[in-house]
């Protein structure tokens, strides 16, 4: 992989990024990823076996990715993010990255965030989804409406990106989907304080899902054998 900037705050500057404040701030840009990154970055996105968002651990990625998540939390994307949202002095608070490679059916449930989150930035790494809603990231202007819509949806496609401040009503959240939906997300937090202690949650959180996925897999060939015996 080449030297080259991954994420740059010029290209924010699209004439197709879309920059709201009503309902509440938040920013949808597309193309923010150079094409001749995709390989690299799909060579060393985590293979986590498990579905959900984790706590990012550098020695999980390869180059490009850690490369990524480098210039999505710098002080110069921060500020970038920040004068889009009305937000001042972004960059003096504490990341949180998490990344996520599997969604179950669980998972999307509308909601704000937590009220320990200033902004949340989401880039996307699919290379191709499918011909479906599942999946697709909504902001919304109700809790109890999924199809209450404030723009279109957005596909979580390679290089898409959305980034909004945390209000009361903030709502977003996408329809059930289960498979591969490669995103890295970044939390801007309140306090080191809440950085510690979510950091904490999500490597229990984390040991706990490989625990039980070792055990399902122990299960699974359990009872495959099993199988095989009545066959």
């Amino acid at each position: 992989m080449s030297a080259a900037v991954l994420l740059d705050p010029a290209r924010l500057d699209r004439p197709d990024t879309l920059v709201l404040q009503q309902p509440f701030p938040f920013v949808v840009a597309h193309g923010q990823l150079p094409d001749e990154a995709r390989s690299d970055l799909d060579r060393d996105f985590p293979r986590y076996a498990s579905a959900g968002f984790f706590p990012y651990d550098p020695s999980d990625c390869g180059p490009a990715v850690n490369a990524l998540i480098s210039e999505m939390t710098s002080p110069a994307f921060a500020q970038a993010i920040g004068r889009r949202l009305g937000i001042e002095n972004l960059e003096q608070f504490p990341t949180l990255v998490t990344l996520c490679r599997l969604l179950n059916k669980r998972h999307g449930t509308i909601h704000t965030d937590s009220k320990s989150k200033i902004a949340t930035a989401l880039i996307y790494l699919n290379s191709q989804w499918p011909d479906s809603s599942d999946g697709c990231l909504r902001f919304l202007h109700h809790i109890d409406d999924i199809d209450s819509m404030i723009i279109p949806e957005l596909t979580p496609l390679y290089g898409e990106f959305a980034v909004f401040k945390r209000c009361e009503n903030s709502f977003h959240g996408h329809l059930p989907y289960e498979g591969e939906r490669r995103v890295i997300q970044v939390a801007w937090l309140t306090t080191e304080e809440e950085k510690l202690r979510k950091t904490r949650r999500g490597k229990f959180s984390r040991a706990f899902k490989k625990l039980f996925g070792r055990l399902d897999t122990q299960l699974g060939a359990g009872r495959d054998r099993s199988a095989s015996h009545r066959d």
